[in-house]
């Protein structure tokens, strides 16, 4: 596992166009995006493109990646590996509209300006369901397609020297957040020796105390309490 000296100095050769060093990168990291990998299985895409994917989330996090982040590279590779595979689920699950929908929903479009125009009442869905002799659910799904996505990007505040996002005034989700830390804290604890890995294990997953742990170990409590206090400060300096 490359030390963070280490990532920022193949970082640097990268962005400057060292394929090798580009390659030490990816390889380094495989075992992160097959952590990640494995959270979007059973969703109707093959293993190896989730992994295509969260590889080409990981090239875009070494391009972008900078030193001014104040970051770990992990810390930020891992939502750019997310949002790449997510990107990719939600535009290709994306409903598609028919022809017939869209044209249908051209007509109501032009009908219900008619009927504004004219000083006339907005016509129910089952009036416009009779007036093109079509089901009422046809008629719903052609007006629902008439609606403009907005984009998170679109400016909502244009005041003072930032324009505001929407994606900025959207709640953060905490699920996704606990997702990210959920990976990055596997990843790490993967990386610890067989015996810091037991006490994590029996410590904060298995729910076990010190002296309890110090006894399945044959140590006393008081090594116990200061391993477990190193390997806390360990994963800590690699978050």
């Amino acid at each position: 596992m490359l030390s963070h000296e280490e990532t920022i100095k193949f970082l640097r050769l990268a962005k400057n166009g060292d394929d090798k060093a580009k390659e030490k990168l990816i390889v380094e990291n495989t075992s992160l995006i097959k952590c990640i990998v494995k959270r979007f299985t059973g969703r109707g895409v093959e293993y190896d493109d989730l992994f295509q994917l969260g590889a080409i989330g990981l090239m875009k996090a070494i391009s972008n990646f900078d030193e001014k982040f104040e970051v770990k590279f992990s810390t930020y590779a891992v939502p750019m590996i997310i949002g790449e595979i997510k990107r990719f689920l939600r535009d290709d699950g994306a409903i598609k509209v028919s022809r017939i929908i869209k044209g249908l929903s051209v007509k109501i479009n032009q009908y219900v300006e008619e009927c504004r125009l004219n000083g006339q009442k907005s016509p129910t869905i089952e009036e416009l369901a009779q007036k093109f002799q079509v089901d009422k659910e046809d008629v719903a799904l052609a007006i629902g397609s008439l609606s403009k996505p907005v984009s998170l990007y679109e400016k909502v505040n244009e005041d003072g020297e930032k324009a505001i996002e929407l994606i900025d005034k959207l709640a953060g989700d905490d699920k996704e957040e606990d997702l990210i830390d959920n990976i990055m804290l596997k990843q790490l604890i993967s990386k610890l020796s067989q015996k810091e890995r037991k006490i994590i294990v029996l410590r904060y997953y298995e729910d076990r105390t010190q002296s309890e742990i110090a006894k399945e170990l044959g140590v006393s409590q008081v090594q116990v309490s200061r391993l477990e206090s190193k390997i806390i400060e360990k994963l800590k300096s690699k978050m």
